[in-house]
C-alpha cells in the first residue's frame, strides 16, 4: 500500500521547507524575526540581515507597508511579495553609499519572508519557535504600536508575541528630535523587557565610511541580541588605537 499524500509545507513564494513545529530534539528551526519599519534606516536594515546570516543564524523577515517605500525610496529597488528572495538579494549585495555590488551574493536558503499583513503567519503565535525579534529600523510609528500593543499588522504583533513570551525584543529607534509621547512609550517599552536602542554610531571603532557607522549600529543591535558577529572593532580601553 503506499503511503498517504503528504502536502509539502511552502513559503510564500512556493518553495517547500520541513515543518518547523516537528518534535526532532537539536534539530528544531529557530529563527531570529527581523521587522523592518517604515522609518529611514534600510542598510541598517541590511547589515543586520548579513550579519545574522554570516553567523548561522535562520531568519524571518517581516517588511512593513510603509517600509517598502522606504526600500525603493534608500535602495532604488522595490522589495515584492511574488519576488522577495530576488528583491532581498538585490537588497544585502548594496553597500550604504549605494554601491549595487558592495557585497557577495548572500545565501537565503534559511530565510523565509512573512506577508506584513498575514496575521496568521507562524511569527503571530507564542508557540512559534523563534528565537527574539530585532526591529530595525523601528519607526516611531511601530514604537508606539508595539508599546501599545496594537498589533495593526505582523510586525507589530510578532513585537507583542516576542514580549509576551519573555523572548529578546531590540527595537532599533530611527528617528530626532524624540518627542514626549514616544519618549515615554520607549520607557514603556523598556518597563516591559525591550532593549530600546536609538540608531546612534560612534566613531572609537575607526570609522572611514558610511557603511562602518551602519555597521556599528548594527552591530550594537545584535550585541543586545546575543549574536556574535564582526562588524566593529570594540572598546579595549587604549586611546587613539582607531587612528
Amino acid at each position: 500500500m503506499e503511503p498517504p499524500h503528504q502536502t509539502p509545507y511552502e513559503d510564500p513564494d512556493g518553495q517547500p521547507y520541513e515543518e518547523p513545529y516537528a518534535d526532532r530534539p537539536g534539530r528544531g528551526r529557530r529563527p531570529w524575526v527581523v521587522g523592518v519599519s517604515g522609518a529611514s534606516g534600510t542598510p541598517y536594515a541590511a547589515a543586520v540581515l548579513r550579519a545574522l546570516l554570516a553567523a548561522g543564524e535562520a531568519v524571518d523577515l517581516v517588511v512593513s507597508r510603509a517600509a517598502r517605500l522606504t526600500v525603493l525610496d534608500e535602495t532604488g529597488g522595490p522589495f515584492r511579495d511574488a519576488h522577495w528572495r530576488d528583491d532581498l538579494r538585490r537588497w544585502l549585495a548594496a553597500g550604504a553609499d549605494g554601491r549595487p555590488d558592495a557585497f557577495a551574493a548572500a545565501d537565503l536558503g534559511d530565510v523565509r519572508h512573512w506577508a506584513a499583513g498575514d496575521l496568521a503567519a507562524g511569527p503571530s503565535s507564542g508557540s512559534y519557535p523563534a528565537k527574539g525579534m530585532i526591529v530595525v529600523p523601528a519607526s516611531t510609528a511601530a514604537v508606539a504600536g508595539i508599546a501599545l500593543g496594537l498589533s495593526k499588522d505582523l510586525l507589530q504583533r510578532t513585537a507583542s508575541v516576542t514580549l509576551k513570551e519573555g523572548r529578546p525584543l531590540v527595537v532599533v529607534v530611527r528617528e530626532t528630535p524624540l518627542p514626549g509621547p514616544t519618549l515615554r512609550q520607549m520607557v514603556a517599552l523598556d518597563e516591559a523587557g525591550a532593549v530600546v536602542l536609538p540608531a546612534a554610531p560612534a566613531f572609537y571603532a575607526g570609522a572611514t565610511g558610511i557603511q562602518d557607522l551602519v555597521d556599528f549600529v548594527a552591530g550594537r543591535a545584535l550585541d543586545a541580541a546575543g549574536v556574535a558577529h564582526k562588524l566593529y572593532r570594540r572598546w579595549e580601553g587604549e586611546l587613539g588605537r582607531s587612528r
